[in-house]
């Protein structure tokens, strides 16, 4: 995100030369905007201003306003860190939802997170970092707080 940009232009931003905004190495600021309210409507992005300057919206609009953006491309592989950072709570489960969608539509989804709630709900796998060093692997369905806390101090060892 681009602070200073307006929403319709982060809304585009990465995907500038796309076919769908240029015509002649022309913007199509219509087409631009009419597709930037669209993304704003279906990802509940407030206020509904494509104008807006992007500052200008709380963190959480932002961050839906950027995480719509890149979902909706279909990408085949999606890094996302912090998704729900900023987010109100009634977001978060429609990111989630659109994650594991993207997950499930055979998008390979790569997730950072520090809010442990959201790890074991969203990935398949969860890997766990200390000090830069990747210190476990656990999946999902055998994780819980426990086990992710040992992973995380580096103690896991310690209760084998």
């Amino acid at each position: 995100v681009v602070k200073d940009f307006s929403a319709e232009e982060n809304a585009i931003l990465g995907f500038s030369g796309d076919r769908r905004w240029n015509s002649t190495f022309k913007m199509q600021h219509g087409k631009i905007r009419n597709w930037c309210l669209e993304l704003m409507s279906a990802w509940d992005v407030r206020p509904n201003n494509p104008i807006l300057r992007t500052a200008d919206f709380s963190g959480g609009n932002q961050q839906k306003l950027i995480i719509g953006r890149e979902i909706e491309e279909s990408p085949k592989l999606l890094l996302i860190g912090q998704p729900t950072r900023g987010v109100d709570i009634g977001a978060i489960e429609f990111i989630h939802k659109s994650i594991i969608q993207q997950r499930d539509n055979h998008c390979g989804v790569l997730l950072v997170s520090v809010e442990l709630d959201e790890v074991m709900s969203v990935a398949d796998r969860i890997l766990v970092m200390f000090d830069g060093q990747i210190v476990g692997e656990v999946n999902a369905s055998e994780a819980d707080e426990k086990i992710l806390g040992l992973m995380m101090a580096n103690a896991h060892e310690d209760t084998k």
